[in-house]
């Protein structure tokens, strides 16, 4: 069966329509979804879920307490170690989703370094994703490392700086194909052609 990892931008407080259709979607068939726990895209989706009454959801939260599980559903608490709340404590639960799931929908503000790794994780386990951009009203899919290429090839220095900045080392050669340079500058805005049906 397949398992959806759905994941987004902390500074999303309401889903776009793209991406509730998506969910829709996938409730419809009735099909597992893992969630994380965070504020923002992660709990606009969750709302939407526990307005649906949607019961095959898992919240994954990062070492023993959970910030948000609306639904009161399933918890899959994560052991992140002891190292601080930072990034990388909570990036451990985002890893193990991306493990488990065979599909991601990720929701994205145009800037969350955070939400273009998981599709990145995704990408190199050979998984499918589509990243709903809310900032250029449009959606991506993604099948294949070329795909990965070319959506990095005209994402945003600063972007691409703050990936590798959050990246672990097995995640590093994914963002620097060798065709690309991170020391060589790339263009200052990201951009999507087009939209996917």
């Amino acid at each position: 069966m397949t398992i959806v990892f759905v994941g987004g931008s902390r500074r999303i407080k309401h889903l776009p329509v793209e991406a509730k259709t998506r969910l829709e979607n996938v409730v419809s068939k009735g099909l597992p979804i893992l969630i994380g726990d965070a504020d923002g895209a992660d709990k606009a989706v969750q709302e939407h879920l526990s307005d649906l009454q949607y019961k095959k959801v898992s919240v994954y939260c990062s070492g023993d307490t959970c910030r948000n599980n609306i639904g009161k559903w399933k918890t899959c608490n994560v052991n992140a170690g002891n190292q601080q709340k930072n990034f990388q404590f909570y990036a451990v639960k985002d890893r193990e989703m991306a493990h488990h799931a065979k599909f991601g929908l990720m929701i994205w503000d145009g800037h969350s370094p955070g939400t273009i790794l998981n599709i990145l994780r995704l990408v190199k386990a050979s998984k499918m994703a589509v990243l709903v951009s809310v900032a250029q009203r449009s959606e991506m899919e993604f099948k294949s490392k070329n795909d990965w290429d070319d959506f990095l090839s005209g994402c945003s220095w600063k972007l691409r700086r703050d990936m590798e900045k959050r990246a672990i080392q097995d995640e590093l050669f994914m963002l620097r194909p060798e065709q690309e340079c991170l020391n060589m500058p790339c263009s200052d805005e990201f951009s999507l052609d087009g939209r996917l049906d």
